[in-house]
């Protein structure tokens, strides 16, 4: 977001007759930690949000928006809304069962929500791998009723027993050490066969046998997310069948979506709100590919604002690497303000960026990137990897609708306007649009 300010001064050169009053104006840049949560809502009525998918992914609504004009189309034919040889990039993350349900030996119900591994595992797939026992951040529903002592859970064929127990208090969580049997599963293995699917909460009621399956998207491989990368629903495998003739391909990375996904915004001032950090993973083939789309100049569209969050990242990542280069990937975390912050020089390119990343790989003897990003992205965010933007329609006064208006400005609010007038289904169940950058 800019601001002109416009006024005079007084310049005076070394000859005094040369005085002279001159007009100047001055382009201000507004830090987004100034931004007001309330410029960014709208009314959404309850009959609005899709509490059930449709019975056909790719029979969702697609609102699309290009050079300030929308139009509408179905995800069938979003092929033919698409540039040619353009690259979508997907979030293969994989949505675990993280809500789990125990008994206290009275009977009472404790819900415990498995958010993210302790800080001991490096990273999401090493504690999901983990055998016998696990620690794992989590919130409790009941806490208050679970004061010490260990809780129970056993599947319903009672080959699998789950132990909970409280370790320490934080913040905004808990940590808790999971022990089962048999002990040779899986932490993930676990999960599915003991949790069940995190619906979002402004869903209004439980997980069904059919959320298992529609609340994943069609390529997700890898497990770690407490929420679904909702773009990536609408998606079939006729779908990417449509792709071929407009020579469109697919490059996948992995960004663990979090529960604060849903965390609403409750400052005023976005200074005053937290956002939750993240773990990205980015193989060194995608990383490789990504150079070579750059050089070529295909347009990036990203598959979701995690995809887009991760894309994003990937350039401060690659910044960060220049600045240090003895830099710890697996204790740094990407700050929210770093890119508003971050003075970077002129001639650091995208692809500079990418070859940092490549080089931090090879030195350290790792095909993967694994860190975490807390990357705010809202108005007066200077956009550096992505052409365009697969997304659904948000909740009001939500970081990802700030996200929305940095990518299209004041024309958010056209663009839900019309949405909302003309029957579109919203968030996580709902339909989509395509965004593209003028």
């Amino acid at each position: 977001m800019f601001y002109i300010l416009g006024g005079t001064f007084l310049w005076q050169s070394i000859n005094p007759i040369h005085t002279k009053y001159c007009a100047f104006i001055f382009i201000c840049f507004m830090h987004p930690k100034y931004l007001s949560i309330k410029d960014y809502t709208y009314h959404l009525p309850e009959e609005r949000i899709a509490r059930y998918p449709l019975n056909k992914r790719d029979d969702s609504k697609l609102l699309v928006y290009k050079n300030g004009t929308i139009t509408e189309n179905i995800y069938q034919h979003i092929a033919d809304e698409l540039p040619n040889n353009s690259v979508l990039i997907f979030n293969n993350t994989r949505v675990i069962q993280a809500r789990l349900y125990f008994k206290k030996p009275n009977g009472t119900l404790i819900e415990i929500f498995c958010l993210e591994p302790d800080n001991r595992y490096a990273d999401i797939t090493q504690a999901m791998l983990q055998q016998e026992k696990v620690y794992w951040k989590c919130l409790i529903g009941g806490a208050s009723k679970w004061k010490t002592g260990k809780l129970k859970a056993t599947h319903s064929s009672d080959a699998i027993a789950l132990e909970a127990e409280k370790i320490a208090q934080e913040k905004d969580s808990y940590i808790i050490c999971f022990s089962w049997k048999p002990c040779t599963q899986t932490f993930s293995e676990i999960l599915q066969h003991v949790g069940n699917i995190p619906l979002p909460p402004y869903l209004h009621r439980k997980a069904e046998v059919s959320d298992a399956e529609r609340y994943q998207t069609i390529y997700a491989v890898k497990d770690g997310s407490v929420a679904a990368p909702t773009a990536g629903l609408h998606f079939t495998k006729d779908v990417f069948k449509t792709f071929d003739a407009k020579n469109i391909r697919s490059l996948h990375l992995t960004l663990h979506v979090g529960a604060g996904t849903f965390k609403p915004v409750k400052a005023t001032y976005m200074e005053d709100h937290t956002m939750h950090a993240e773990y990205i993973d980015v193989s060194k083939q995608a990383i490789e590919q990504l150079i070579t789309i750059k050089k070529l100049a295909q347009p990036i569209i990203a598959v979701g604002t995690t995809s887009l969050r991760t894309l994003e990242s990937l350039y401060w990542i690659g910044w960060a690497i220049h600045n240090d280069s003895n830099i710890d990937m697996q204790r740094f975390v990407l700050h929210q303000w770093f890119s508003y912050e971050t003075a970077v020089t002129k001639n650091f390119s995208i692809i500079d960026a990418l070859e940092n990343i490549l080089k931090y790989l090879v030195k350290c003897s790792v095909d993967r990137l694994v860190t975490r990003t807390q990357i705010l992205i809202a108005p007066g965010y200077v956009f550096k990897m992505i052409n365009g933007l697969i997304t659904n329609f948000h909740q009001p006064q939500s970081t990802l609708l700030l996200l929305v208006a940095a990518l299209v400005g004041d024309d958010w609010r056209k663009i839900y306007d019309y949405a909302l007038t003309n029957n579109f289904r919203f968030l996580s169940y709902g339909d989509g649009c395509l965004l593209m950058r003028e």
